[in-house]
């Protein structure tokens, strides 16, 4: 279920229904203001509303102040052990501070924080990470792991609301996936807070970007989440930005910038789609827009595929087709797919948002497309060409529908079916 509570950390609201807020945390030392802000800038390029900095030391807290100052997004305060260095951040207007009530220093001061940080109007997140549990959790841990964290998580709350303290959101992470998924679930039953998600210590770019999917995208599409980060062994921290965000997008939670749709190729590829894919995700970053780009590798998965996408391209071994939203636009020699791709791209913006359509072009594009689709394959769209030559021939239109070896259905009415909204509609 969706987080009841809100706070805002540093002007970003997180929880009560706000877009789900991506993070990021930097991978420098925070003592060096320079390379820490150049950092945080990047990430803030790349999408991240707000940007955590680890604070393990007194010469970290002093570059604090000024890294908040110039940032240009909200910064988070991550202390672990020294509760000093927790008060010295809210004194530095840190946004938001991290903090993890087992290992602070016990109750007393996990409340000199908490005094503090009401003082200031400063929201907590409590972090409960699964490879620093209380002691007195520890063999829960080994039994029933789950159990332990969202235990861990609840003592926690409990602690805040003894204290008189609600300003704050939640995060509970594992580095496996099936006890992030299955703890975050029970926590949201339980308390109304926000919640940050996250697998922690996830992996290298490439593994720790699927199990983050696989284990953030299953709680988000389930409503569970307000804020997520994902953790990679990369220095390069606007990366985790990346992966947040095409994430979101994949959900149809956030949007920014173009989505790429792209096929898998298979033996029936002519051209180097490869490297024409690259290229267009490479190209696309310059457009700020949500627009849908489909690169398809060949006529037979043709527009049909993607006929839902702004423009695209499907090529052969010498020459290919740019469509727009399903009709053909024009079809030019394979080494000239992606330029000319971007040109008509670039002639949408530019028409304010009018897709420019030459008939002359468009008909010889669509000649080229009848010469070389799969007449033969049973498409979505060829199955409904069928089903409407089938319904309007009079005695023999089923024999259209027996040759394909598919068998008459009855009329569908679109708007009582389950398929309504689907990319073709039945007759």
């Amino acid at each position: 279920m969706a987080s009841e509570r809100q706070i805002s950390v540093g002007g970003v609201l997180v929880g009560g229904g706000a877009p789900v807020a991506v993070q990021t945390m930097t991978k420098t030392e925070t003592a060096n203001v320079g390379e820490t802000l150049a950092q945080v800038e990047r990430c803030a390029e790349a999408g991240a509303d707000l940007v955590r900095v680890a604070v393990p030391r007194e010469e970290d807290v002093v570059a604090l102040q000024t890294i908040v100052e110039r940032s240009p997004v909200p910064i988070i305060a991550d202390i672990h052990f020294n509760h000093t260095l927790a008060l010295k951040a809210i004194d530095a207007g840190a946004a938001c501070v991290r903090i993890n009530p087992g290992n602070i220093g016990g109750p007393e001061k996990v409340a000199e924080v908490v005094a503090a940080a009401n003082a200031k109007g400063t929201p907590l997140r409590i972090g409960v990470n699964s490879g620093s549990l209380p002691k007195h959790l520890r063999d829960l841990e080994y039994s029933n792991p789950v159990e332990a964290l969202v235990t861990a998580a609840g003592e926690f709350v409990e602690l805040m609301e003894k204290l008189d303290f609600t300003n704050f959101k939640v995060s509970m992470k594992s580095t496996s996936v099936p006890n992030t998924i299955a703890s975050n679930r029970l926590l949201a039953e339980r308390i109304p807070y926000p919640l940050h998600l996250g697998v922690t210590e996830a992996g290298t770019k490439w593994a720790g970007s699927l199990k983050s999917a696989v284990g953030l995208g299953t709680l988000l599409a389930d409503n569970i989440g307000d804020t997520i980060r994902i953790s990679l062994s990369t220095f390069h921290a606007e990366e985790e930005v990346k992966v947040a965000w095409e994430i979101l997008k994949a959900l149809k939670l956030r949007e920014r910038g173009p989505v790429l749709i792209a096929c898998p190729t298979c033996g029936r590829l002519q051209f180097d789609m490869d490297s024409v894919v690259a290229e267009v995700e490479r190209r696309l970053e310059a457009y700020p827009d949500p627009i849908e780009v489909a690169v398809l590798g060949c006529a037979v998965n043709g527009i049909g595929e993607a006929r839902h996408a702004d423009f695209g391209i499907t090529g052969a071994k010498d020459a290919g087709m740019i469509f727009s939203k399903g009709e053909p636009l024009k079809k030019v020699p394979t080494d000239r797919l992606v330029d000319e791709l971007f040109a008509e791209i670039d002639r949408y913006y530019e028409s304010d948002r009018q897709v420019l359509r030459d008939e002359k072009a468009a008909a010889e594009a669509a000649q080229w497309l009848s010469e070389n689709e799969d007449l033969s394959a049973l498409t979505p769209e060829r199955m409904a060409q069928l089903e409407q030559e089938a319904s309007d021939a009079s005695g023999g239109g089923q024999d259209l529908l027996d040759a394909a070896g598919v068998s008459q259905k009855p009329v569908v009415d679109e708007e009582q079916s389950p398929t309504a909204g689907r990319r073709f509609t039945r007759a």
